[in-house]
């Protein structure tokens, strides 16, 4: 890799990689959830541009069945284990439930916690129009802030569990579902309100293309299809480290769940025959 691409990733670089013929860098954006200083400093070499401390980590590192367990501090603390790692990705850490809910000056102390405690250069948070007033106060306590509308997994039991957003009349007043309107709605409101890139989670592809194609800023995908300016994926679906099922739209690129089961049991043979520890294992005066 040379030194430029070493160069750090900001919020900025993220907003000037909007795919269009004017943009410095139409790359598309890469970006993994990290949440400990192994897998954070692997993705940082390899080149990936930004890594989410989301709160996703409820499920994949505490084992719980949605999101909504997660605490501040818990982000805190995963947050703080990634920074440690990275010195090229843009590190954001996401607002757990009811962090950012409640009131203004909650938002601001806990955003400002993920970046003063945790190390974090911005901070995510789900949920669209209704929240505008918070993001602008946080972008202008200096706060960079990424949106996340569609299917937002903290609204799990107003939804009635993670439903697939944008779909043809569809409607939140009704049945916990937004449509093609409602969601332009939320990201021109989140665009307006300064966020500088938004995540287009579980919607129809065509609702997410349209989006992109509206927004000034950049969008990045997961399970939104191919036309977002960037794709973000749970980084444990991706390497086969997810041992439930997996949602359509994860690739699993690396079986490394299935090679850590069979080194395991390789090793457990191993100690049982005396073939580890061997000579080589062993110190000698």
């Amino acid at each position: 890799m040379t030194t430029s691409s070493r160069a750090r990733v900001t919020p900025a670089a993220i907003r000037s990689r909007k795919r269009v013929s004017s943009s410095e860098d139409s790359r598309k954006i890469s970006a993994l959830t990290a949440y400990d200083y192994t897998w954070a400093k692997i993705f940082d070499e390899v080149g990936v541009d930004l890594l989410l401390v989301g709160d996703s980590l409820g499920m994949v590192v505490q084992g719980h069945k949605t999101t909504i367990p997660v605490t501040i501090d818990q982000v805190i603390y995963h947050t703080r284990c990634v920074s440690a790692a990275v010195e090229r990705a843009l590190v954001v850490a996401d607002l757990p439930f009811l962090s950012y809910r409640v009131s203004i000056e909650s938002s601001l102390l806990n955003a400002g916690r993920l970046i003063q405690e945790g190390g974090a250069a911005a901070v995510k948070l789900e949920g669209g129009i209704l929240y505008k007033e918070t993001v602008e106060r946080l972008v202008n306590a200096d706060i960079p802030v990424i949106g996340h509308i569609g299917l937002t997994p903290q609204s799990y039991h107003r939804m009635g569990g993670y439903r697939i957003q944008g779909k043809h009349g569809s409607s939140f007043r009704k049945n916990g579902l937004k449509g093609k309107n409602e969601l332009l709605e939320d990201a021109r409101a989140l665009e307006e309100a300064g966020v500088f890139a938004i995540v287009l989670e579980g919607m129809i592809s065509d609702v997410a293309q349209e989006i992109t194609e509206q927004l000034s800023i950049p969008t990045i995908g997961i399970g939104a299809g191919p036309h977002c300016d960037g794709q973000i994926l749970v980084s444990t679906d991706m390497l086969g480290l997810n041992v439930d099922s997996l949602p359509k739209f994860v690739e699993v690129y690396a079986p490394i769940g299935e090679m850590a089961r069979k080194a395991v049991e390789q090793y457990l043979a191993d100690v049982q025959s005396g073939e580890f520890p061997a000579e080589r294992h062993s110190y000698r005066d």
